[in-house]
């Protein structure tokens, strides 16, 4: 009776983990301001893609680092990873084609909302007017790229697996995820350098993170490849929580005039609340990895309300970048 339930709950957690994170993010954005400068529909469906762009391209980079971290090979559970690796193929596929679509339609909306006109009136002129003259329109550009790229891949892999490594994606994906966040939300710091640097680090460190557990978490149903994937991802993921918490306040303090600005400005009311979810994020992670060192196996529980968490906080973090 219990199987059924499981694999239920597996089957719907995806959407409800995008659909969260989609809705934390619209509402975000308004609560943060966005309708002082833009009409809502154009800020719903800026805010919509933008968060639908990076769930999609963080389950790539989670569905890509899992194959890497459970390497094809002989032994006990070789035919499991077998299966494995096709399910990681044809989701990469579905997801990568997915996050092209998102970003192309992002292009529409986000030149909809530099110009100030509906969706409806954006022409070819102010669409390559955006996608060329503006940084975040040439970031989206090469994300599409990007996402082009791993969907590529991936449909090749479908057909001979030997001929592109799970790297290739991965590295594509995270790209992909890197470029509108760099152009867009530290292109036009004072220090340049520093906040391309820093957000890249926080970025890159996230995806793996919230990606590769989100993948684990719904792939990986055989308790041998858990006993593999999950010690060789909680190394991982501690290395990626120290680096999105430094990298984190590091851009808090490049981005915001004072301390109080944290509490007097939407932007600063993001800050604290994606704070507050990363503090959570780690404190779950920590009671996981406990659990897990003593042999109670029930981790995947607090894996799912972690991932959970995770979503409020990519919805956040695109909130962030719409109103930055």
């Amino acid at each position: 009776m219990n199987r059924p339930t499981a694999r239920s709950s597996r089957t719907w957690a995806p959407a409800l983990w995008a659909g969260l994170a989609v809705g934390v993010g619209c509402v975000s954005a308004v609560l943060a301001g966005g309708l002082a400068t833009t009409a809502l529909p154009v800020l719903l469906g800026a805010t919509l893609t933008r968060t639908g762009m990076d769930v999609a391209g963080v389950a790539c980079v989670g569905v890509a680092l899992l194959g890497v971290l459970l390497p094809l090979g002989p032994g006990p559970g070789a035919r499991e990873l077998t299966r494995l690796a096709h399910t990681v193929d044809r989701a990469l596929v579905a997801l990568a084609g997915a996050w092209l679509v998102l970003t192309l339609l992002g292009v529409v909306f986000r030149t909809a909302e530099a110009y100030g006109r509906p969706v409806t009136a954006v022409g070819g002129d102010e669409l390559a007017r955006f996608s060329g003259d503006f940084g975040a329109g040439r970031g989206l550009l090469l994300t599409a790229g990007c996402a082009l790229a791993a969907l590529v891949c991936a449909v090749v892999r479908m057909r001979d697996p030997d001929r592109i490594q799970l790297r290739i994606p991965l590295v594509a994906a995270l790209l992909g995820l890197l470029t509108p966040t760099v152009t867009g939300h530290a292109g036009g710091e004072a220090d340049h350098e520093l906040a391309v640097i820093t957000v890249a680090l926080h970025v890159g460190a996230a995806s793996l993170w919230v990606g590769g557990l989100g993948a684990t978490l719904l792939l990986v149903k055989r308790r041998e490849l858990l006993d593999v994937a999950v010690p060789r991802f909680s190394r991982l993921a501690g290395v990626c929580i120290v680096a999105v918490g430094i990298t984190g306040v590091a851009n808090a303090v490049l981005r915001l005039e004072s301390p109080a600005a944290l509490v007097t400005t939407g932007y600063g009311w993001l800050i604290v609340a994606k704070t507050v979810c990363i503090a959570g994020l780690g404190g779950l992670g920590w009671l996981a990895r406990r659990r897990l060192m003593t042999g109670r196996t029930p981790v995947l529980r607090w894996a799912g309300a972690e991932v959970a968490l995770m979503a409020v906080t990519l919805g956040l973090a695109a909130a962030l970048t719409q109103s930055g």
